[in-house]
């Protein structure tokens, strides 16, 4: 499972458009999604609501607590909403610990309410747990301990028995709306591969539950069966995390395969990095490096996966080495070439990637005091590995070779220990 936050705007219009098909639940609700190439004439034509209401702004940039910090505007015709726009897109705002632009916002009508409900919905490894609240809004923090949860089992219906918990202290006239509602909702969570979704706060308008904030998130391994579900739902970045040009390089070879080829920078002058076979794997290393203290030191997050032909290991290769090697400074690196042990990838051949690469980029390697370690199970692990072995001798570059026997979590405090001894 690979959890990917989604706007605020794409988690709305999911739940509108499938809780009416799959329980039979309207939502009267209406947004719409403003950035820098919005033509506001273009947007009233589709969104005519726009001006005849009163409205909401505010950023859909995937943090929280835009009310705290001044950036939701209520109660504003269209020409109040252009202009909280205006002043704001573009401009930097410290959220979170970070610092970046805001770039993207959401507008809907203006709901007046007298009542804020919390409800949630997460994924857990045996099912899902579902959360609700009657102290719902801003102050949500200050009143975690009325929360009331319940854990629905995979497979498990969510009958009346097992929502009671939830709203047992409702007034009678709401419980039914809230329990069809809490019902609905997570049949949409099911069927749609949410792994997180929160409604904080919910109200109640002309009786019906109505989402004022909302954040999702979808299981992204899901698309390949939920892309005409989703219809072109977008998976932004955390806010502040701008995409490198060899990270969209990476991501342009991975929309090209039906392989997984994946990159992140983390530091570009971090000393230790990975070029890891198996998306469980790469976390495994990641982790370690991390539970060893070397966090700041471990230059990327990497992972290629569902046998890449040798050419797209080779490309896959050449970037995270240049990105390894870009600024010598003296000082030793490490390079683990790592791996679970495969149960259908050929690791001799793939190897044959990263062997090519290494070849070509040997004089880089050095120059930066690059020592690989090696860890890799499979088909054909046995030649793979004597190939690795072959190499170092080739091209003058440490390269240390472990096979099956050795522990993932082993090679990375080899790769430390060098780190530490060398520069």
């Amino acid at each position: 499972m690979a959890r990917k936050k989604i706007r605020e705007y794409d988690s709305k219009r999911i739940l509108k458009e499938h809780l009416q098909r799959l329980a039979g639940i309207s939502l009267d609700i209406h947004s719409a999604q403003i950035d820098q190439s919005t033509d506001f004439d273009v947007l009233l034509k589709s969104e005519p609501w726009l001006s005849n209401s009163k409205l909401v702004v505010k950023p859909d940039m995937l943090f929280g607590k835009r009310g705290k910090s001044g950036l939701v505007a209520l109660n504003l015709d269209l020409t109040g909403v252009m202009a909280f726009v205006k002043e704001r897109l573009g401009k930097e705002v410290a959220m979170e610990g970070t610092k970046a632009p805001i770039t993207t916002f959401i507008v809907e009508p203006f709901v007046p309410h007298d009542e804020e409900y919390y409800f949630s919905i997460t994924s857990e490894r045996l099912g899902a747990n579902i959360c609700f609240s009657e102290c719902g809004g801003i102050e949500i923090e200050e009143n975690w301990d009325k929360l009331k949860e319940v854990f629905v089992s995979t497979g498990q219906l969510l009958n009346t028995e097992l929502c009671a918990p939830l709203i047992a202290t409702l007034p009678s006239e709401k419980r039914n709306r809230i329990e069809s509602f809490i019902k609905g909702v997570l049949n949409v969570f099911e069927d749609l591969d949410f792994t997180f979704l929160e409604m904080n706060p919910f109200t109640l308008v002309n009786g019906k539950p109505y989402p004022l904030d909302m954040r999702g998130e979808l299981d992204d391994t899901a698309a390949f069966k939920n892309f005409k579900k989703w219809c072109n739902v977008e998976f932004p970045l955390p806010f502040g995390r701008v995409t490198s040009p060899v990270e969209k390089l990476v991501y342009a070879m991975d929309e090209k395969t039906n392989a997984s080829l994946k990159l992140a920078i983390l530091n570009p002058m971090a000393r230790i990095w990975t070029m890891v076979a198996g998306g469980g794997a790469s976390v495994i290393y990641a982790d370690t490096v991390g539970d060893l203290s070397f966090a700041q030191d471990l230059g990327n997050y990497a992972e290629y996966s569902g046998a890449p032909k040798e050419k797209e290991v080779l490309c896959y290769a050449r970037v995270l080495i240049d990105s390894a090697t870009a600024s010598p400074d003296g000082k030793g690196r490490a390079l683990i070439v790592g791996g679970g042990i495969a149960n259908f990838t050929d690791v001799s051949a793939t190897f044959g990637g990263v062997i090519r690469a290494m070849r070509e980029k040997q004089s880089e390697m050095r120059e930066g005091r690059m020592r690989v370690f090696v860890r890799r199970g499979g088909p054909n692990w046995q030649q793979g590995l004597a190939k690795m072995r072959a190499l170092s001798d080739e091209i003058s570059v440490p390269i240390q070779v472990y096979g099956p026997e050795a522990s993932m979590t082993g090679i990375c405090k080899e790769a430390i220990d060098y780190i530490k001894v060398s520069g």
